[in-house]
């Protein structure tokens, strides 16, 4: 993230040629030589064009993690095994398609990550970030010509994929306070580039948080966000804090509950992290690998994919403004079922407490470990 001040110092020179309160003026010769006092009332009203600015305060503090302009990595998930519920109180249609349950084995799953968080406006009272990413998840059956479920099969053939814009606004209020907007859309389904879905598809989240930076070593902040991270729409209320000790050796960078980590600083270009994230997406099932009858983008099925990664990550500088992230950890997942459009609209369930009606398919993932790398440029 850049930043930039402007000062318009001013400054000046007074020349003195001799002790005292005087100034020596040379006369041409054969004149007199004259002693001038100095006025010094004409300095009287001069002041530093910066004292009485505004001032406002700045999106970051000290130690804080270096934001990452333009990332790309690789995520991979060991193997796990995955238990596909049959389809439940739905309409496919004329054919005899094989409905019952079944237990596969995924071998592996994983995927490119790329992204982009480029500066557009970037002042003292105003800072703007336009961004984009594309995220994808491979799934490697064990035995890919035995599965049968419409939805395995579909995993196996296409996968999941998430395409997405991304904004960010810091509007700092004063030297204290600020407000930090965040909103996104995603295109996410196992569509391809001969297939792609109508971008009435697209789903938007959004974030408002209110938010304090008491002194250089600490911010946090309130709000509201409207998400999809656990795999289906939620309204959730978020925190913000982050914090470096005066050491600079310790410290925390949390939005909770998407994601908090303590952070170990080694030194300036090296860094150690210890949390947790959330990740999901609600994921359109465009195409179907099945040669029956029954058809999912028809049936207007989607996958509500929500998972808890506990991990350990190590952040350092391999020349300048390039970073490599490595990271390691533990794959929980949260959801992995399958919900129906109904009337176009998506069923809001808050976390569970409203369960009507029911999801089309209820799965079950076991927890692998998984890992990824990214190279990363990341601000100055």
């Amino acid at each position: 993230m850049l930043f930039h001040s402007k000062f318009l110092p001013f400054t000046f020179v007074v020349a003195a040629f001799s002790t005292g309160s005087t100034i020596w003026a040379q006369v041409p010769e054969n004149t007199d030589t004259i002693i001038v006092e100095e006025d010094y009332s004409l300095y009287d009203n001069v002041e530093y064009t910066e004292e009485g600015a505004r001032r406002f305060c700045s999106p970051k503090i000290e130690g804080l993690s270096p934001a990452k302009l333009i990332s790309i990595g690789y995520d991979y998930q060991m193997g796990y095994n995955m238990s596909a519920d049959t389809l439940n109180s739905i309409q496919t249609g004329p054919g005899s398609f094989n409905l019952t349950a079944q237990d596969a084995q995924v071998l592996s799953s994983h995927g490119m990550r790329i992204g982009f968080n480029i500066p557009v406006i970037a002042k003292t009272n105003l800072v703007w970030q336009l961004g984009a990413n594309y995220w994808e998840q491979r799934y490697n059956f064990a035995d890919p010509a035995s599965l049968e479920n419409p939805m395995l099969k579909t995993l196996s053939a296409y996968g999941l994929k998430t395409a997405g814009l991304s904004t960010t606004l810091f509007k700092p209020l004063n030297d204290k306070y600020f407000l930090l907007f965040q909103g996104s859309a995603d295109y996410s389904g196992n569509y391809t580039l001969k297939d792609m879905m109508p971008l009435n598809y697209l789903k938007y989240s959004a974030a408002l948080i209110y938010g304090k930076r008491p002194s250089e070593l600490k911010q946090w902040g309130v709000g509201l966000a409207r998400t999809y991270r656990v795999g289906e729409i939620n309204y959730i209320p978020v925190v913000l804090y982050n914090s470096t000790d005066t050491r600079n050796k310790w410290g925390t960078e949390i939005l909770f509950p998407a994601r908090a980590h303590v952070r170990r600083t080694i030194n300036s270009r090296n860094m150690l992290f210890a949390g947790f994230e959330l990740e999901g997406q609600s994921y359109r099932m465009w195409n179907t690998s099945s040669v029956d009858a029954f058809q999912m983008r028809d049936d207007e099925l989607e996958i509500r994919r929500g998972e808890i990664r506990l991990r350990m990550v190590y952040e350092f500088s391999l020349k300048e403004f390039i970073w490599l992230s490595i990271q390691g950890g533990y794959r929980i997942n949260y959801r992995f079922d399958m919900d129906r459009l109904i009337n176009g609209e998506e069923n809001y369930r808050a976390f569970g407490l409203i369960d009507q009606p029911g999801y089309v398919m209820i799965n079950n993932l076991t927890n692998p470990l998984y890992f990824n790398i990214s190279i990363n440029l990341v601000s100055p």
